[in-house]
């Protein structure tokens, strides 16, 4: 994995052209140059899954934007670039923390059910689930928060106009970019349902199929939609012409949207959950979000043996069992924070980690079916994330979704958007499997207004004057993948070996150990074969995991991008052109 350490700090004519503007206007708030670098502690940095989203990011940071200002950069960036698993018609979260106070939250922009939603919408005249109308269509899309999310940022946290943030991936829209490997696998696994929706199949497919490696895709709808979102903010897409439009064509197509779904969509400010093992302090994403009740659970359990210091050949064994146990708590419990009762406290008590912790022995794996009724959670795999520290020390740790790869299929006329199908991560019946083969529970049960539970775990540690920023894409095995890359941090490793070590994952059910392909005959796998564990093999490797290292006394820097993936992660100052693996 190449690790980027210098950035052309060139700045788009778009982007110039528009600070310029503003400036005359009287409405800049930074001056034209990238004088932040006179106030700089340490170098910047950012790690995404593109490394034109990376580009995009650094392109604002050299004109003064901060952490908040390269965040939208970036996002709206992967939005056009990597639209198989993020974009205006999707959602997200993101973890913020801002240096000049301390303070940290996180951004609750997940979709919402529309208001005409109901609990057996999904279900037939036999109260089967009709699996086809919760993946694709409009009918499988809720309403997207991440433009309110692009808006709320740069109102309440940036340095630059919305309008100037949003620039290079206006840019990238209008000019196009290059497919990709990643992107023609993507494509190809989603190909049928593009394939159904004229719209998408123009845009995104060539001659109707997946396009050639080089192929130019251009999408001018959709950059005239982030320049009208630039200009007006929030009412710029979920009022006027723009939600007209999306509530026309999702109601044409069999979709139940009002226009009132979107003029009432906020984004959430939550307090981040934050949990504490061998005196690192974890903080992360709290409901709607299972990841950080999920991954505080796992370590609380694993306090219980030896306070967390722990034999590493007798590791795998107990990360699985507690995976197993906070798992199945997970499918139980956990939903809308705004919709149901959760029992955070007594989830996260060291009471009841120790009470699970004694049910796990040594030498075994505990069948799943003995924690009780067979429940879990439904969780698309393809999202996107980005970590991301200015030289000031502000940070961002944000994974955004559309669920399944280029979502729904469907794309509104005329806007280039392309929905999620979110709704498919309700339970659209307790105890029928989703697309995934997933079993749901009441408490994510599909409700009007209500946000799907989500495994989506934007994550900060710090420890020992350090801190981590990491984050991944993966569906249900995104909060394991970050509870591995924190134990690498923890134990010293480089960042490099955060986003590269192997990978494992229990969720309760189906009640094996799934891993990575590599993973099958190596020594991690015989050390849990020999204690009775079932493996099984998920294909290629999964995940797409960011992630930024900062040595606060030294002030070192260093970042990294999955090398399972396409991304690219950067530092400045530096010499080296962007590079990307």
């Amino acid at each position: 994995m190449a690790e980027i350490l210098l950035f052309r700090r060139t700045v788009t004519r778009r982007c110039l052209l528009l600070l310029l503007a503003f400036s005359a206007t009287g409405l800049a708030t930074t001056p034209l140059t990238a004088t932040a670098s006179a106030q700089e502690t340490h170098p910047a940095a950012i790690a995404s899954a593109h490394p034109l989203a990376t580009e995009a990011g650094l392109t604002i940071l050299s004109l003064g934007g901060n952490a908040f200002d390269a965040a939208i950069a970036v996002a709206a960036a992967l939005g056009v670039v990597e639209p198989a698993g993020s974009g205006l018609g999707g959602g997200g979260f993101w973890l913020l923390h801002r240096a000049e106070d301390g303070y940290q939250t996180m951004l609750d922009a997940r979709e919402r059910a529309p208001g005409r939603a109901s609990a057996d919408m999904y279900l037939d005249s036999h109260g089967d689930v009709v699996r086809g109308h919760a993946i694709n269509g409009p009918t499988a899309a809720a309403i997207p928060g991440q433009a309110a999310a692009l808006a709320h940022l740069a109102e309440q946290y940036g340095a630059l106009p919305l309008s100037i943030s949003l620039a290079p991936a206006i840019q990238l829209a209008e000019e196009g970019f290059e497919v990709s490997a990643r992107y023609r696998m993507l494509a190809g696994f989603r190909e049928s349902a593009m394939q159904d929706f004229a719209p998408t199949r123009d845009i995104f497919l060539h001659e109707g199929e997946v396009p050639p490696l080089g192929h130019i895709i251009r999408q001018p709808d959709l950059a005239r939609v982030m320049i009208q979102l630039g200009r007006e903010g929030h009412a710029g897409f979920y009022e006027g012409p723009v939600a007209q439009q999306l509530v026309r064509a999702v109601r044409a197509a069999g979709g139940i949207w009002d226009l009132q779904d979107l003029k009432d969509y906020r984004v959430i400010e939550r307090e981040p959950l934050v949990s504490e093992f061998r005196g690192a302090r974890i903080v992360s994403a709290p409901p709607p979000s299972s990841g950080g009740i999920v991954l505080a659970q796992i370590f609380n359990i694993l306090a219980e043996f030896n306070d967390g210091d722990i034999d590493p050949a007798l590791l795998p064994h107990l990360n699985v069992e507690a995976m197993r146990r906070a798992y199945y708590d997970r499918a139980v419990h956990l939903g809308d924070p705004d919709f149901v009762d959760i029992p955070v406290q007594r989830l996260l008590s060291q009471d009841h980690a120790r009470d699970l912790a004694r049910s796990i022995r040594l030498d075994q794996p505990t069948p799943s079916a003995e924690l009780g009724q067979p429940v879990d959670q439904p969780e698309g795999p393809h999202t996107t994330h980005f970590s991301i520290i200015d030289a000031q020390g502000n940070r961002v740790a944000a994974t955004l979704s559309i669920n399944l790869p280029f979502g729904s299929g469907f794309t509104v006329p005329g806007t280039g958007i392309l929905l999620n199908n979110e709704m498919d991560d309700f339970s659209a019946k307790p105890g029928k499997p989703n697309a995934y083969g997933l079993v749901g529970s009441e408490a994510n049960a599909i409700a009007p207004g209500k946000r799907p539970l989500s495994s989506m775990t934007p994550t900060f540690v710090e420890w020992d004057d350090q801190v981590a920023i990491l984050g991944t894409p993966g569906g249900s095995r995104i909060i394991t993948m970050v509870l591995l890359g924190i134990q690498q941090a923890l134990a010293g490793e480089p960042v490099a070996a955060w986003v590269s070590t192997p990978r494992y994952h229990h969720q309760y059910l189906p009640d094996v150990v799934q891993v990575e392909p590599e993973v099958m005959d190596s020594p991690l796998a015989k050390e849990l074969e020999v204690r009775g564990h079932t493996l099984e093999s998920v294909g290629r490797g999964y995940g797409d995991m960011h992630a930024i290292h900062w040595h606060r006394e030294s002030g070192a820097v260093s970042a990294a991008s999955d090398p399972r993936g396409e991304g690219a992660s950067a530092i400045t100052p530096g010499r080296d052109p962007l590079s990307a693996h």
